[in-house]
């Protein structure tokens, strides 16, 4: 038996779940708050064992699997086994990616053998239990300590907001402008704060499981798309009420043949007809993809999950769950880093994908009008998705199509006539661009479809409950007027007035704090301090892409995955489109009808 010298090499670091769960449906509902309670992972740790009636014995042992109330050991074969009942003194590490985030600490637990097991290779294992809770454990060791002081730092920051906006009264009478500014985006960012923290989840109804077709649109990904069915698959629902309808958008790589594998799989494993696959006559574009998956499916909830995106395994169950209120037009769930330990860069973007949607977002659903459903994980009402269909396929910014920002325009087209909400017990997770060439590629592009579909959902937010528009519009302005307020406050006050801005530094520094802290309150993670850093790097960087995207617009790239391949299925997309004609409002409802693999063979 070896151990491990170091850690995995891997880039992606994450939790590998024990068991498939295709064959096992009536899996336990959430009982705790802390997800992966009732999961075992695998987990190959060094574990050192000691007796604690004999303070002279101590083996090194390698762990098989590691759930929060136990673990499986292999045993050395020159040592006896212990007697079930015997106690032991277990310790070990657990580096980040063995469980859920939070969990990564040096552990030193009483456990009980429970269980001797003879593996058919002729090796020992024992089966241990912990005589505490791993989340009991924690909160001793660990949490209630960083709790406490994520509490602190949390009014700390509040504090030091209130104070900054007392003292800078003294700066009204040089820029009044800058000083407006100041006192909006407070007021602003604090209300989101506090609006989230009392946001809840909409309650779990076990009985409660209308119909849900799965669509998955695939574009050159052949790395993550058979994690992706698989733990759409796995889903906790209902057998008979859901089927994944995986739509390839023309891939160039392996994509459809690691599908075609998994689709032989699963032929074999399930029953009925719950995994459909769809290809594309060429490379179309995500929303003809998304669009051919909602006109195929069979069930009246649509949940549109990113072909590099895994749903947990209560994703589905959780997020229908705002639909019992039959007003409710679409739901986002809340999106995590699947590769958050890779480096510096998927470390910051931890915290600020957290942050835009446990806070950001749940604030906006206290008033049911959530302007983003992303990508990852939405789920709509497939009536309002076929309503809008055709507007959406042909929609047009300035005369340029609209060949990007998909989530955020179908967003607008629902939100305009019908609430939007959140659910963050609904969760997936992401692989987030880890180079910072993709990732500055990635932030533009989102930055300009930022602007232009907030300019379009500008023209019916003032409909909205009172705040909510008022909040919305604040929130459109802030982000747009901050480069010159940047550099006024930074360049001009100094050069004229000879005054150093620390004040407002040091105002950027507790924003971010705060931001930094309410991730520590809820994550208990030690990645806490990327969020200060992110803040720091939207300050010198990233700030600088809105100027550029308001002045580009029109550009359409997506910018993420440009290979070759890419290129050239792009350029086949161009030639091909020409000759292309979507449908006119006569047509539309006869093709919504129409399976589109007809449509592929005519």
């Amino acid at each position: 038996m070896s151990l491990p010298n170091e850690a995995s090499s891997d880039a992606e670091i994450y939790p590998k779940p024990k068991h498939d769960r295709r064959l096992a449906p009536d899996i336990p509902s959430r009982g705790t708050t802390r997800r992966g309670v009732h999961q075992r992972y695998e987990a190959h740790l060094p574990v050192t064992v000691r007796d604690p009636a004999d303070s002279a014995f101590s083996l090194r042992c390698l762990s098989e699997d590691l759930s929060s109330s136990g673990m499986l050991l292999q045993w050395r074969q020159d040592v006896p086994c212990p007697s079930v009942g015997d106690k032991l003194v277990l310790k070990f590490t657990m580096p980040p990616g063995t469980l859920p985030e939070g969990y990564e600490s040096r552990v030193r637990i009483p456990a009980v053998v429970v269980r001797l097991v003879d593996d058919i290779n002729g090796e020992k294992k024992i089966a241990v239990n912990f005589t505490r809770n791993l989340d009991t454990y924690l909160l001793v060791k660990k949490w209630l300590r960083l709790i406490v002081t994520s509490i602190f730092l949390i009014a700390l920051s509040v504090y030091a907001v209130l104070y900054m906006r007392k003292e800078s009264v003294f700066y009204f009478m040089f820029d009044i402008p800058v000083f407006t500014y100041g006192i909006i985006a407070s007021v602003f960012l604090v209300s989101r704060f506090i609006f989230a923290f009392f946001y809840r989840n909409v309650p779990l109804d076990l009985s409660f499981t209308p119909g849900v077709s799965i669509v998955i649109p695939c574009f050159n990904e052949e790395k993550w798309i058979e994690k992706t069915i698989q733990c759409a698959i796995n889903q906790d629902y209902p057998q008979e009420k859901l089927e994944v309808i995986l739509v390839d958008d023309g891939s160039t790589d392996k994509s459809m043949e690691r599908v075609r594998h998994i689709e032989k799989q699963l032929r074999e494993e399930i029953e009925g007809d719950r995994f459909i696959v769809i290809e594309q006559p060429y490379n179309m574009g995500k929303r003809h993809a998304l669009a051919a998956g909602a006109l195929r499916a069979k069930f009246d909830l649509l949940v549109f999950v990113d072909s590099d995106s895994f749903l947990e395994p209560e994703a589905v169950r959780e997020v229908v769950q705002p639909f019992c209120d039959p007003k409710m037009g679409a739901v986002s769930g809340r999106t995590e880093v699947q590769n958050k330990w890779t480096n510096a860069l998927t470390k910051m973007q931890a915290v600020r994908y957290y942050v835009a949607f446990r806070f950001m977002k749940a604030a906006e659903a206290v008033f049911d009008g959530v302007t983003c459903l992303s990508g990852p994980l939405a789920c709509y009402r497939k009536d309002l998705v076929l309503r809008y269909l055709d507007d959406w396929l042909n929609q047009k910014f300035f005369g340029y199509p609209a060949t990007f920002g998909d989530d955020r325009s179908l967003t607008n087209f629902i939100l305009a006539h019908h609430r939007t909400g959140y659910q963050d017990a609904a969760v997936c997770s992401t692989i987030v661009p880890s180079r910072m060439r993709t990732f500055m590629k990635q932030q533009m592009r989102w930055k300009r479809s930022w602007l232009r579909e907030t300019l379009r959902a500008s023209s019916f937010m003032w409909r909205k409950e009172p705040f909510m528009a008022l909040s919305f519009y604040a929130g459109f302005l802030l982000p747009v007027l901050a480069p010159l307020v940047v550099v006024r406050t930074m360049l001009v006050i100094p050069i004229e007035l000879g005054l150093f801005p620390y004040k407002y530094l040091a105002g950027i520094l507790v924003t971010s704090t705060l931001m930094s802290a309410s991730y520590l309150l809820f994550k208990r993670s030690t990645l806490w301090p990327y969020g200060i850093i992110f803040c720091l790097f939207y300050l010198a960087v990233l700030l600088w892409q809105l100027p550029v995207a308001v002045l580009t617009f029109w550009k359409s790239e997506w910018g993420t995955r440009n290979t070759s391949a890419d290129v050239a299925a792009q350029g086949k997309r161009r030639y091909e489109q020409k000759m292309f004609v979507m449908p006119s409002d006569a047509t539309s409802a006869e093709a919504r009808h129409t399976d589109p693999c007809d449509r592929k063979a005519s």
